[in-house]
């Protein structure tokens, strides 16, 4: 029995006024709570809406751009990690476009959305390839993967991750197409996200009998590998974009490929532990249970029907990725993950648990830089058990207390209650 009940069954044979006046205060103070949830929301996403937007203007003349991922900041260091100072990954670029998009801000997305166009090549190229990471700023002609100068070394450098390319980070800027398409009704969206689509099928799609798609390809030009094991977070992202792309193109593959992706989804749930396993090893159908992953507990409940057993995996979240005022990245706990805790915030908010989405944008509403983007971290550095490709030799992959675009797109997508892998806010598709 709830308090609210016990003080109604405690007061039944009060007066009539009495009762009438609690109810009153009830009410009021629930509705209370409500608007400072409401107007929280509002907050954060006028502040990251404004802040991505304000990113794009402020590069002139209306040319297609790539935001820069990571800002340095004086209370967080100096990104003095060469390869991380210019770089605009492919994914935060993609998430930032759709953010704009739920913000209302189409012709700032648009410009994104024409960088990574262009990325994809001209119409006659066979293999409309992405890297994961191109040189910030305005992009004139062919955008230029990242790297820099080492003057130690007397010549350009480039990083193995960043010239290859993932496939979730394909899928995502394919989500980023279609949501375009969607806005603005232009046919070329739909084309490259088609194009993407022949991509990841070519490249991506799986031979052993787990079924799915790996993970992509790593190093760089003529000496690339691919990658062999199968992410759950990249067959999410490919289920969500397939299914969608059939909405502006009518071929039945898409939806082949859409029920191929989400079946490979389907075996990595695991109904004792009620949670999904990360992928597989390199074998391709091995599963890979040495470490836990935040963002796939929370993306397969957004995905167009998932079955109502997945909600189940938030209680894992809760319980193996919990800390205080927020979630880590993965088992060990070891702070807070700006981005996956607005991951939760909208999981929570799209199945209804709208109170539990407030509280996480309440907390991480304290984590903007004075930049106006979000940390990626509220503390130093972060583990997140993986590492950043074949040839590393420790789980390298980090984030760090860096204001962070991909940060800052997941808050506003939260905030304003959009799902990403359909295109329209909570309740509207």
């Amino acid at each position: 029995m709830g308090h609210r009940d016990r003080v109604l069954r405690g007061i039944s044979r009060a007066p009539t006024q009495l009762l009438i006046s609690l109810l009153i205060a009830m009410v009021a103070s629930a509705s209370a709570t409500d608007v400072r949830a409401e107007g929280l929301k509002r907050n954060v996403a006028v502040v990251a809406c404004e802040t991505l937007a304000a990113r794009v203007d402020a590069v002139p003349s209306g040319s297609p751009v790539f935001l820069r991922s990571f800002d340095a900041m004086k209370d967080s260091g100096p990104i003095d990690e060469p390869s991380l100072a210019t770089a605009a990954f492919v994914y935060d670029n993609a998430l930032a476009t759709i953010a704009l998009v739920a913000c209302n801000r189409a012709p700032q997305a648009g410009r994104i959305g024409a960088a990574l166009l262009a990325a994809v090549g001209p119409a006659v190229n066979a293999d409309a390839r992405l890297y994961n990471a191109y040189i910030a700023g305005a992009v004139k002609g062919a955008p230029k993967p990242n790297g820099w100068w080492s003057a130690e070394q007397s010549r350009w450098l480039q990083d193995g991750y960043q010239v290859g390319t993932a496939t979730g980070n394909v899928a995502w800027t394919m989500l980023a197409f279609l949501t375009l398409s969607d806005r603005t009704g232009d046919v070329r969206w739909c084309d490259g996200a088609r194009r993407l689509a022949g991509w990841t099928i070519k490249y991506a799609h799986g031979a052993s009998d787990a079924g799915g798609f790996s993970g992509g390809m790593y190093g760089f030009e003529g000496q690339q590998s691919p990658l062999t094991w199968k992410s759950t977070e990249h067959n999410i992202d490919l289920a969500a974009a397939f299914a969608w792309l059939s909405r502006c193109d009518a071929s039945p593959r898409w939806e082949h490929y859409a029920a191929e992706a989400r079946a490979f989804v389907s075996t990595q749930w695991d109904p004792s532990s009620h949670h999904f396993l990360i992928g597989t090893t390199t074998d391709g159908h091995t599963p890979n249970s040495a470490t836990s992953a935040l963002d796939i507990q929370f993306w397969a409940s957004l995905i167009p029907n998932a079955p109502p057993e997945w909600r189940g995996a938030l209680a894992y979240a809760e319980r193996v990725h919990g800390v205080k005022n927020g979630f880590s990245f993965n088992s060990d706990r070891d702070g807070v993950w700006i981005e996956g805790t607005a991951q939760g915030a909208l999981a929570y908010q799209v199945l209804g648990r709208r109170g539990d989405a407030s509280r996480l944008l309440e907390n991480i509403s304290a984590d903007f830089a004075p930049t106006g983007l979000l940390y990626a971290t509220r503390q130093g550095q972060l583990r997140t058990g993986l590492a950043v490709g074949p040839t590393s030799v420790t789980d390298d992959f980090r984030y760090y207390h860096w204001p962070h675009v991909g940060a800052t797109a997941w808050a506003a997508l939260a905030a304003k209650g959009w799902n990403p892998f359909i295109g329209a806010k909570d309740g509207q598709r």
